[in-house]
């Protein structure tokens, strides 16, 4: 059964659309956005007539940037042929309101959905949404996606957001974080809400510490002006990492509307520890990557790779706590960073050792090591929960940690979408769960600003790491001086 047949996609059916892509020939929408509505229609999920206008900077006809992206797409040949049919591509300069307005003379139906996706440079969003709105193309129906990062501080994101807000309401505007579209994320909910075992252990009370972490093994690839002035903290923490945590975190909503979950991940954000000023030092870990192995190949360091001096971070480590009643005292371990020692994001979950051990002297290394549950986002997304078993056998008694094993493509025998996948669809059916609100993003930002302040006035310069490594040495000291160490592949 497709997809399509789903009970989900029944209830919720994708009404009739007009996608409206901005930057339509862009690395995101060639190799995310395309394939997530290619595999959509392929599906069924796609109503019949509904129509993707592509919109870019290049002059072409409509056939040449199909023919370049069937290049990109492959697959079947009647169902590709489909999905180009849907295709209409659109030349327009996005800070001309005339060429934007162009685009009503294909945008004749009100009664559709129209969702405008800007797959584009913020500094882009302002002039657009204007265009938008004076050109009359936005209707009762209009719905905006915009990517992060929105802004790289507060006071730039506020500015972004009333420019957008000027032409969209909230209710219309969807702030995207592909984090949120993934099955494990998606699955957290579940875990603690649907299980009773989980949620009676979530809590200060049989927690140790959590960690969070997003490795990358890539460098700067096509994106070394964004990401300098950018970095890690900025472009992974104040979005990726902070939603991550806030799922992780945040209390029971009382339903899944989408304003009864946001509301308790806001509260999370806004529970989170200030870290100010000089504080930087004992809390936070700025690294930068230096020439290294990655997969056994050498690479250049960031300097090299970009081309000049820069001290801008790839590797950034946090600890933190949440100021609430369910986590206080809990330690919370973050970080993130570029060339390192593998590709995976997870969040490690580790509960308090037993108060009383019988058993000392028959684990490994006569330890009896603490459960563990670890929440695999990528790749191989699942989950594993830890904990320490007899080896069999009629000898002395002996014990050994195993896992109880949980990986969504061998328990449910078909992949899982890809985040974009379950993402566009949702904006298509107006769904705003798993998209951040206003007040989210500037929470994040407030909590990041005084990191980003306190580095420039005390800690300027980031320590190194080969390409390879799983961070400086000094994140390894970050935790360890806690008596905790990360949980690395």
């Amino acid at each position: 059964m497709s997809r399509a047949g789903h009970p989900d996609l029944v209830r919720n059916p994708v009404p009739a659309f007009d996608l409206v892509l901005f930057g339509a020939a862009g690395d995101l929408a060639c190799r995310k956005l395309f394939p997530a509505l290619y595999r959509r229609d392929m599906e069924g999920v796609l109503p019949e007539g509904s129509r993707i206008l592509a919109v870019g900077r290049r002059p072409m006809s409509d056939d040449e940037f199909r023919q370049e992206l069937a290049a990109k797409l492959g697959g079947g040949e009647e169902a590709l042929r489909r999905f180009l049919g849907r295709i209409l591509y659109r030349c327009a300069d996005f800070e001309s309101p005339e060429t934007v307005g162009a685009l009503a003379q294909d945008l004749t139906d009100p009664s559709r959905v129209r969702a405008f996706y800007l797959s584009i440079p913020p500094r882009y969003y302002a002039p657009l949404c204007r265009a938008l709105g004076e050109q009359g193309l936005v209707t009762p129906l209009s719905r905006i996606v915009v990517e992060k990062p929105i802004g790289s501080n507060l006071a730039s994101a506020r500015a972004i957001m009333d420019e957008v807000a000027s032409v969209f309401d909230e209710r219309a505007t969807y702030r995207i974080d592909h984090y949120l579209g993934k099955e494990t994320v998606q699955n957290l909910l579940v875990l603690r809400q649907a299980n009773t075992i989980f949620e009676r252990l979530w809590s200060n009370r049989d927690v140790d510490h959590i960690q969070i972490t997003c490795a990358e093994e890539v460098g700067l690839e096509e994106r070394a002006g964004y990401y300098d002035s950018s970095g890690a903290l900025r472009d992974m923490v104040q979005n990726h990492v902070l939603q991550l945590l806030c799922l992780v975190a945040m209390e029971p909503p009382n339903s899944l509307s989408a304003d009864a979950v946001r509301d308790e991940k806001l509260r999370i954000l806004k529970a989170l520890q200030p870290i100010e000023g000089a504080d930087v030092l004992a809390r936070t870990v700025r690294g930068q990557y230096e020439a290294g192995l990655i997969r056994g190949a050498p690479v250049l360091g960031y300097q090299s790779e970009f081309g000049r001096a820069s001290e801008t971070e790839t590797f950034v480590a946090i600890r933190t706590e949440l100021r609430t009643w369910r986590w206080a005292g809990v330690p919370i371990f973050l970080r993130t960073g570029k060339r390192m020692a593998g590709r995976y994001s997870e969040i490690v979950v580790t509960f308090k050792p037993v108060p009383h051990s019988i058993f000392d002297g028959l684990g490994p290394d006569g330890r009896i090591e603490p459960n563990r549950l670890i929440i695999r986002l990528q790749p191989d997304e699942g989950m594993q929960l830890f904990t320490m078993s007899k080896i069999p056998g009629s000898g002395r008694l002996r014990l050994r940690r195993t896992a109880l094993d949980l990986r969504f493509g061998e328990a449910f025998h078909e992949p899982a979408p890809d985040a974009y996948e379950r993402l566009i669809t949702d904006v298509l059916r107006g769904d705003q769960t798993l998209f951040m609100r206003r007040d989210e993003v500037e929470a994040a930002w407030s909590f990041v600003d005084p990191i980003a302040a306190g580095w420039q006035a005390h800690y300027r310069l980031a320590h190194r790491y080969p390409a390879g490594a799983n961070g400086p040495p000094q994140a390894f000291g970050l935790i360890a001086r806690e008596g905790r160490n990360w949980h690395d592949l």
